[in-house]
């Protein structure tokens, strides 16, 4: 792990006390936002709210087209690279069931991932950065994105210029995503992939109908759709590497929608597609319809395999998370930033962002002091509730990096 000397940690000196100075600002911000919590590309409130929390700092805003982004610039004291922070915006659509006296005013939606905290950690560290601006040497980029669950936001913002808002491209990026389910005020980070591929996947077997009296006048696709599930998961434990792992899960099955005593002319299933290599991600889209297909044939039928590409693999940089886990120390306490032993299965949208520019995504633990990590409702749970004490850590952490890239 990267070490940070003497002289560089003193370019720490203030950070934390003044994130835990700017908490009520913080808590404030999350809680506006978590009351009015909206669902993909277009937050229209949530953009107002991020705006009105950067209004009156020297910063140049910039709001998407396409969807309700907005990108804040910060120009240091003097000329240097660029360093991108990012937190997403949106929230998932389910009721919360919490109890919290902020809980969500808004029927079928909440911030059952965070992204509430990552708009308040990001916003409050935007404004120290102001105030630290005559320690920066290059200028800084906020990234403020909606649509991460699932409506593909980051790959439109970079779509509408966000790498080329200050006209050189950044030299490293940052994005924190808030965990209830590891200690609170601790970050975990590892090089190299950090979060899956996810793609999905849909099959219509075809056969015939017929009486359930007389299967041998049919041709019934319920087993031939049973015997494509027990393939898919052999596939993956004879065909795939076992060093980069892949899980295919099927989540839904249909078929017959009458009587008990018809033998359905179609079953359908679906499920995704995960992966932490594209090699491997390839290899799946390959294998899948062929076993899909061959299973169909053993009993008669056809299969029709469709794959909807999703996210692709986060991979962190080595560098950037060895910077990241040293800041972590130097401006939180040592042991506070934790190489992570594995990946998670989880996926990202910024993984496209990733693709382009040297950085990683970090998770930053806020489960409850009252709870057991392993015991607390889990991100995208209506009833998941995080440590707001996470968020002063958070915004000290952003604004380390930054300082530490732009020193």
């Amino acid at each position: 792990m990267t070490t940070l000397d003497h002289s560089v940690g003193a370019q720490f000196d203030g950070v934390l006390d003044a994130a835990l100075a700017m908490q009520p600002q913080t808590v404030a911000l999350r809680r506006e936002i978590h009351r009015h919590p909206e669902i993909g590309l277009r937050l229209p409130a949530t953009q107002a709210a991020i705006l009105r929390a950067l209004s009156g700092l020297p910063l140049a805003l910039h709001t998407g087209d396409g969807l309700d982004s907005v990108i804040a610039v910060l120009a240091g004291a003097r000329p240097g690279p660029t360093v991108l922070l990012r937190a997403d915006m949106d929230a998932l659509p389910l009721s919360e069931n919490t109890g919290l006296d902020f809980a969500s005013e808004v029927d079928g939606a909440m911030h059952a991932c965070g992204h509430d905290t990552h708009v308040a950690m990001l916003a409050s560290a935007a404004r120290m950065l102001c105030q630290f601006r005559d320690r920066l040497a290059g200028t800084v980029v906020f990234m403020f994105q909606p649509g991460e669950e699932l409506y593909f936001g980051a790959k439109y913002m970079l779509a509408e210029g966000l790498l080329e808002v200050t006209g050189q491209r950044p030299v490293r990026a940052l994005a924190l995503h808030v965990d209830p389910n590891h200690v609170s005020g601790r970050l975990r980070c590892r090089p190299g992939p950090m979060l899956a591929s996810a793609d999905e996947l849909h099959v219509r077997i075809t056969g015939q109908s017929g009486h359930a009296a007389m299967p041998h006048r049919a041709l019934d696709p319920v087993p031939a759709a049973a015997a494509i599930v027990g393939a898919l998961q052999t596939m993956v434990t004879r065909q795939v590497n076992v060093f980069e792992p892949a899980v295919v899960t099927i989540a839904h099955i249909q078929a017959g929608a009458t009587n008990t005593n018809i033998i359905p002319e179609t079953a359908q299933l679906s499920g995704t597609i995960r992966a932490l290599s594209e090699h491997t991600r390839a290899e799946l889209h390959r294998q899948i319809p062929q076993v899909c297909e061959h299973a169909a044939a053993m009993h008669g039928c056809t299969a029709e395999v469709t794959l909807k590409l999703g996210y692709g693999v986060t991979v962190n940089d080595d560098a950037v998370t060895n910077a990241v886990l040293a800041v972590t120390d130097a401006v939180l306490g040592t042991g506070r930033g934790v190489l992570a032993k594995e990946p998670l299965m989880v996926t990202e949208d910024w993984s496209y962002v990733l693709n382009e520019v040297p950085g990683a995504m970090a998770f930053l633990g806020a489960c409850p002091p009252e709870v057991e990590p392993a015991d607390a409702a889990p991100g995208h749970s209506n009833r998941v509730v995080f440590d707001e004490a996470a968020l002063s850590s958070g915004v000290a952490i952003y604004t380390a990096f930054a300082l530490d890239a732009l020193r």
